[in-house]
């Protein structure tokens, strides 16, 4: 599956959860193969940490730690740095060079 959006593009939840839909934020990873990427700040999880001793003789302090849940890559749309609007990527070919590229103001996005 090929994905138009990379890890450090600031993305916008498009549909969802009511409390995420609209958020803006980076992103922090991609997981090409389950089409998923985790947003800063969107999609919110917590799990309950129990005390574990690892080989190293480090603690893993206990209680309950907040991260981010991976969401769907369909759920979310890129926003153009210039235009400042969430839209939709397209693919230009300049000689062995790819660029992608803006659908709204027709601009390189890298």
């Amino acid at each position: 599956m090929k994905v138009k959006i990379r890890k450090g593009d600031t993305v916008e939840v498009i549909s969802g959860r009511e409390e995420d839909r609209g958020k803006r934020g980076e992103v922090i990873r991609v997981l090409v193969d389950e089409g998923r990427v985790v947003v800063q700040g969107v999609n919110i999880r917590k799990k309950h940490q129990r005390p574990v001793q690892t080989q190293g003789r480090r603690n893993i302090t206990p209680g309950i730690v907040e991260f981010e849940g991976p969401i769907h890559i369909s759920n979310v749309m890129l926003v153009c740095p210039k235009c400042d609007q969430p839209t939709r990527v397209g693919v230009a070919r300049e000689g062995s060079e790819v660029h992608r590229v803006c659908k709204k103001c027709q601009t390189w996005i890298d």
